[in-house]
């Protein structure tokens, strides 16, 4: 037998959030083409445009064999796999490999507008793997953002003309350049863990700020809840409690190597109130900060 025959067109479009674009193969011709040289190796099965999402939730518990790219080009929305939650801002992109279960949506109050894809193929494993993305870090921030909204677009344009094997092939070269782009990126991928070390290293700069947990993570573009669960697998201890060991850490010092007040030394360390201050002090020491500064040490 030859090859499956694949019609010379495909594919359906359907209106959904005001503006969208989209087109989805119907998976007969997928599996049809995917035995077809050369999109067998890359092939856009799905590709769209959805302008300021509202309302945009999709949860796949059961992986898919296409891997997703997501390309925010305004407002923000938010990715869920096994590793966690991620934050999806504004010029960043979303990489999802095949067979990760994942869930993604749009912001309530800020929704994202976005270029999608679904990608499959013998090469795209490999190249997701030159992009770097994993369940783990699907995140990137791209060198030039507006470039790879161009070539979705141009992909989306492509396959809204017809879906002959032309045209397919049109789109996967564009999906190509895309993805190598992305992989040749000077900005790295968002590495959960040293995006948290640098909000470690600001705390330890700045131990007399306040700040809060959703703070903190919104700096990084993490969710709270995924943030405070890296930070405590990177630093240990929870956020809260990382911040008092700094203080009195800080605090131990001072009182070692200067005759300032309790309150001076309180205030310089965060606390506007020195005798919450000296209960902090007590609860972790079994001491008054008075008392520690009169012991005699070393």
């Amino acid at each position: 037998m030859g090859p499956p025959t694949i019609p010379d067109e495909a594919g359906t479009l359907r209106e959904g959030f005001p503006g969208e674009r989209k087109l989805v193969l119907p998976r007969p011709y997928v599996r049809a083409a995917l035995t077809r040289p050369p999109v067998r190796q890359l092939l856009v099965t799905d590709c769209g445009y959805f302008p300021r999402a509202l309302g945009h939730a999709r949860s796949r518990p059961e992986p898919i064999d296409q891997a997703i790219v997501l390309i925010c080009v305004r407002g923000t929305g938010w990715i869920r796999t096994d590793a966690g939650g991620f934050d999806v801002r504004s010029g960043q992109i979303a990489v999802i490999p095949p067979h990760t279960p994942h869930a993604y949506g749009g912001d309530r109050e800020d929704p994202w507008t976005i270029w999608w894809l679904h990608i499959a193929g013998s090469s795209v494993p490999d190249l997701i793997a030159a992009v770097g993305a994993t369940g783990r870090a699907p995140v990137r921030v791209p060198g030039d953002p507006s470039s790879a909204a161009l070539l979705a677009s141009e992909i989306v344009s492509t396959m809204e003309q017809d879906t002959t094997m032309s045209r397919l092939l049109e789109a996967s070269g564009i999906a190509w350049h895309l993805l190598t782009g992305l992989s040749s990126s000077r900005t790295p991928l968002v590495d959960t863990e040293e995006l948290v070390e640098r909000v470690a290293q600001h705390l330890r700069e700045n131990i007399g700020t306040h700040i809060s947990v959703a703070e903190l993570a919104a700096s990084v573009g993490l969710s709270a809840s995924h943030f405070a669960a890296v930070f405590r697998r990177r630093l240990g201890v929870p956020v809260h409690q990382y911040q008092v060991q700094l203080r009195m850490a800080r605090a131990r010092e001072v009182l070692d190597t200067t005759s300032r007040s309790i309150g001076e030394i309180a205030s310089d360390v965060g606390y506007e109130d020195p005798f919450y201050f000296a209960r902090q002090f007590r609860r972790l020491h079994g001491m008054s900060p008075s008392q520690y500064r009169s012991q005699q040490k070393g």
